[in-house]
């Protein structure tokens, strides 16, 4: 059986004793049917990850005691920033994963002039948490030992004015101009807008704030494509996916 990934809140650190939180516990205990003696990779964050065993398995806590560190860095050279529009339904939290998985260093949930969804103070907090978990997970699977950081939900407005990439882009299906060959940027901003896109204003008023047009194509993608579309365009392009980039 492969070795599960899980990640922990906790700092770690090499001959630790670890009680894991309750969901964690429960997805090794109950789910994973694991027991004494066998074996999980640990991560908290920080970069690093220890393999562990487990010690005991009680009803809601699962103890594990830590190995030595593994630095394993599968962190992108291309630091992603993500401006993206709530989606309805289960499609935000599609691209809170993938996108997580495709490397963004951070995402930022956002309200546009076209959003349908809206979401009380107490709502969007739990949804803010519920991204965060999706986050957790897909870095369980996927490998990454750092989670990208999730900001709370905020109007574009808001957003704009804090984005400082080498390079912004914002998705326009209606641009035809070329991204051209630059410099490798190291940090991009990129604003992915919501069902029917964005506004001409909105897009007018990203460009004042230095964001070029970025199409993807003839085709009009769903919002939920769209920014997985994009990110994987990116890290090909400047980030890790391409073959000719290994060991940058």
């Amino acid at each position: 059986m492969r070795i599960p990934r899980i990640y922990t809140a906790q700092p770690l650190g090499s001959g630790r004793d670890i009680a894991l939180e309750t969901e964690a516990s429960q997805h090794l205990g109950r789910a994973l049917r694991m027991q004494a003696g066998d074996s999980a990779y640990l991560f908290d964050g920080s970069g690093a990850e220890y393999c562990a065993t487990i010690t005991s398995v009680e009803k809601k806590c699962v103890t594990l005691i830590t190995g030595s560190a593994t630095e394993r860095d599968t962190e992108s050279p291309l630091a992603i920033n993500l401006g993206v529009a709530i989606s309805r339904g289960d499609r935000m939290d599609l691209v809170v994963q993938k996108a997580t998985e495709l490397g963004a260093g951070e995402i930022t949930p956002l309200f546009t002039e076209r959003t349908e969804v809206k979401l009380s103070a107490e709502r969007a907090l739990k949804k803010y948490r519920h991204w965060q978990q999706i986050i957790i997970s897909a870095c369980e699977q996927c490998g990454r030992n750092r989670l990208p950081k999730l900001h709370s939900p905020e109007s574009l407005g808001q957003w704009l004015p804090h984005t400082r990439g080498d390079r912004k882009f914002v998705l326009h299906h209606r641009n035809t101009e070329d991204v051209g060959a630059t410099t490798v940027p190291a940090h991009i901003d990129l604003l992915i807008g919501p069902e029917g896109g964005l506004s001409q204003a909105e897009i007018d008023i990203a460009h004042t704030c230095g964001f070029e047009a970025l199409s993807l194509g003839p085709r009009v993608l769903r919002t939920e494509t769209a920014p997985l579309a994009a990110l994987a365009i990116l890290q090909a392009r400047w980030g890790d996916m391409d073959p000719g980039n290994q060991g940058r």
